[in-house]
């Protein structure tokens, strides 16, 4: 049996301890509000009173935190009980530059630490579905790959650079945030219309959203703008959206909206309306 712990049991994190504690790890957990770590007692899991204290003896400890300042205070908590040979396996989202400082600075120190954020809820994390991302030494990632196989139905090994897993998991955020921006739009329109919701969102069944990426993404990508939809009239388009709603809130057509203007007012409205990714190619 591997003693494990888990540093943050917030939703995502208590998915994580029963999800490990019901596969026969020994589980060992720590949260600021330590009643979400006792609700995980009837699956076995051990209460801590210090990040310390559950840290000690562990093979791996997990974090699983809100963001990277709180990682450094809990990591600090935690180092006088770290035996020399654990693995941290951190799942926090975290900023990419703070990230690659921290995968630096921890291994150069001889801490082994990974960073990797995971695309899962709750459930995902509690039955190990979902994809994780992993950055840092490849011979780290190899000495714990195949128990992170055991939290996830995909591991996805992205490279020694540390920030990569972190971009890469805003990449991933960006796309899940934006989707839901534009749907409460679209819901907004069929309210305005008065067509059911749902029906709305069946319509977007029809839509191949993986085609897209894989069309217009990749051209976005590689700076091809050569017109199929046109910005002038895709701007149509958003203005008919716009006048549909009236006065109603929107989360993103508006700022398209207003994006667009500009490019137009460039001259550039001629191009496809995937020009407005024109400025992301534009490297420092």
């Amino acid at each position: 049996m591997t003693k494990i712990a888990f540093l943050g049991t917030g939703l995502l994190g208590s998915g994580f301890a029963e999800g490990a504690a019901k596969r026969g790890d020994q589980v060992t957990a720590w949260n600021r509000s330590a009643d979400k770590v006792r609700a995980l007692g009837e699956f076995g899991v051990i209460a801590a009173a210090t990040p310390a204290e559950a840290v000690r003896g562990a093979a791996r400890v997990h974090l699983v935190l809100k963001d990277d300042a709180v990682v450094e205070e809990v990591l600090a908590a935690a180092r006088p009980g770290l035996s020399a040979g654990t693995v941290i396996i951190d799942h926090t989202t975290t900023l990419p530059k703070l990230t690659a400082a921290r995968v630096q600075r921890l291994n150069a120190e001889g801490v082994k630490y990974l960073h990797c954020p995971v695309f899962m809820g709750p459930p995902a994390a509690r039955n190990a579905q979902g994809s994780m991302l992993v950055a840092g030494p490849k011979a780290l990632f190899e000495e714990v790959k195949a128990e992170l196989a055991k939290m996830t139905s995909r591991v996805e090994y992205m490279g020694e650079r540390g920030d990569v897993a972190a971009a890469n998991k805003l990449f991933g955020n960006a796309m899940i945030i934006g989707v839901a921006a534009v749907m409460a739009d679209i819901l907004t329109i069929a309210q305005a219309s008065d067509v059911s919701g749902e029906d709305a969102i069946k319509l977007l069944g029809l839509l191949d959203v993986n085609a897209m990426v894989a069309g217009r993404g990749m051209n976005m990508a590689k700076g091809n703008f050569a017109p199929s939809f046109e910005l002038a009239m895709a701007r149509k388009d958003v203005k008919l959206m716009l006048e549909t709603v009236g006065e109603r809130p929107m989360a993103a057509l508006p700022a398209v909206a207003a994006r667009m203007d500009q490019l137009i007012a460039a001259g550039r409205g001629g191009e496809d309306c995937t020009i407005i990714a024109a400025d992301a190619l534009s490297r420092p």
